[in-house]
Order: structure tokens, then sequence, then C-alpha cells
């Protein structure tokens, strides 16, 4: 995936535009559809990285994002034993996890 790809992707998800991000980052306008084909600042890669919360080696492909697995969430919830002022049960964390995990609860 190409950077403007990968910036378009965040955007979309986001729901927001490249005139937008540029707006917000201080960027020159119309840069980020440039960046394919002729090599942007670090400097401004630095900042759109920065607006995503993510790492400029996520933006340049050079890592895959952190997805927390199911049994990563069940190893941070063994511990839990409230949320809220509330005991957590086993069925709680499991909901905790589905939800987590971007599946229905039970």
């Amino acid at each position: 995936m190409t950077l403007t790809q990968k910036i378009k992707s965040l955007a979309d998800a986001k729901k927001t535009t490249f005139a937008e991000i540029e707006r917000k980052t201080g960027i020159s306008n119309g840069q980020i559809r440039r960046w394919d084909s002729s090599s942007p600042k670090v400097e401004n890669v630095q900042k759109v990285a920065d607006y995503f919360n993510v790492s400029l080696d996520y933006l340049l492909d050079r890592e895959e994002p952190k997805v927390q697995k199911e049994t990563d969430l069940r190893k941070a919830l063994e511990n839990a034993v409230s949320f809220d002022g509330e005991e957590l049960t086993e069925n709680d964390k499991d909901a905790l996890i589905a939800y987590m995990m971007g599946r229905k609860g039970k």
C-alpha cells in the first residue's frame, strides 16, 4: 500500500479528507496527493502520523498495526476484579472481550 493509500484508508475510517488533514496539520494544500510521486518532508509525514495517532513506520508500511488479540485481552483482564465499582464476573470479562473484539455479546 502506498503512503497516500494508507493515509486515505485512515482518513476514510475517520471520515475526513486530505484537505481537512492538511488544514489541521499545517501542510500545504494538495501536498498529500503528491507524496506518491515526490518525496515528502519527513516533518510533514510525522504531522500526519501524529494526527492519526499512528507511528511513522506504520504510515510508511514498515509495521503492521498493533491489534490486541483475544488472549492478550484475557491476560489483561485476569487481574481485573472490578469496573466502575462493580465486581467483574467471568461472564463480564467474556462480554468485555467480545465487545473489544467487535463481536456481539452473548
